[in-house]
């Protein structure tokens, strides 16, 4: 399945209100008067967490704060998996591509971070949208501050996903995945620290060392190749860990979390995986946040459900006045 981002409800950004503040300004904290409320969207790489924090984003007026511990780095698009700029449509992206790449990013630096960033989108009357795979960071966002809290669950059987993931290796490495990595490579580099940690830097060390030290030309195939597995074996390692933790915030501290199956838009193509993924996903997630705005805050976490949404919500096309009354409302 090719990753699409479609935006059914695009129109809202012709309203006046969604005229964006450069997302590049300081955050400056702020009072707060009531508990903010936050959407979260999760879910193991590669599931459509990105898209869907897009999709939304263009259903209401909205700001998306990336909790992805490696996209939080400047540089390493392509290892990395970031949206690009088109892929972003205009919405501003918060954490994304800002930090040092040598710096060793850590749960308190982003838990700091994105308070401010949910603190400056509040204060212009937005609703934040945090996405990313780093469940980690999210916990310490959520235990540490008191939001009002719609958690998102973007699932994928693992079989399906592991296939998809493993293309999606073979597509990074065509679109340049060995020439991004080569233009970090250093031979005393410490894989622990900053980028480097990423799955795609490390995995690529032998092949890069054989190239530096003049290698004939079959054994760098080999090693590249060898590479390639390594990162494929060891990035479906990591959709399996990132399940585990969300069954843990779910089962240990029992957040309520609605799971969308996005199976099904994986097992299309084109078309066809666009309407299904309107369907199953994008349409019960709108009608999800919808009815969260518009709870009264002592009223949300307790009607939130954890059992899967396999049938659409209500129609996607919102009122401009009461979609933007809600959000002015609801995050204040």
């Amino acid at each position: 399945m090719e990753v699409s981002f479609i935006a059914p409800c695009k129109q809202s950004h012709h309203l006046p209100f969604l005229n964006f503040p450069s997302s590049k300004q300081p955050f400056k904290p702020i009072h707060r008067k009531e508990m903010e409320k936050v959407v979260f969207v999760m879910g193991a790489t590669g599931t459509g967490k990105s898209r869907l924090s897009i999709d939304l984003a263009n259903c209401f007026p909205a700001e998306i704060i990336n909790s992805d511990k490696m996209q939080v780095y400047k540089g390493l698009d392509i290892v990395t998996n970031k949206v690009t700029i088109e892929e972003q449509q205009g919405i501003p992206h918060h954490l994304l591509g800002t930090i040092d790449p040598d710096a060793d990013y850590t749960s308190d630096d982003f838990h700091r971070h994105a308070s401010l960033a949910v603190e400056s989108i509040v204060d212009r009357n937005r609703l934040p949208i945090i996405v990313g795979g780093s469940n980690s960071f999210i916990e310490a966002l959520v235990l540490r501050d008191k939001y009002e809290c719609c958690f998102l669950w973007v699932d994928v059987s693992l079989p399906v996903l592991n296939s998809f993931v493993s293309d999606r290796v073979n597509r990074m490495v065509g679109a340049g995945l060995a020439d991004e990595v080569r233009g970090i490579f250093k031979p005393d580099a410490d894989y622990s620290r900053g980028i480097r940690r990423a799955i795609g830097v490390p995995e690529m060390d032998r092949f890069l060392r054989a190239e530096m030290n003049g290698e004939d030309a079959e054994t760098r195939e080999r090693l590249l190749g060898m590479a390639i597995d390594k990162i494929k074996v060891n990035t479906r390692g990591l959709a399996r860990r990132q399940l585990s933790k969300i069954h843990r915030l779910i089962d240990l501290l029992g957040w309520y979390v609605h799971r969308l199956d996005a199976t099904d838009v994986f097992l299309k193509s084109g078309g066809d995986a666009d309407v299904v993924w309107e369907k199953q996903v994008l349409a019960p997630s709108a009608a999800i946040v919808r009815s969260f705005l518009q709870q009264r805050s002592e009223d949300a976490n307790r009607t939130i459900s954890m059992n899967a949404i396999t049938t659409p919500g209500p129609s996607l096309i919102i009122s401009p006045t009461i979609m933007a009354t809600s959000v002015t409302a609801a995050t204040r």
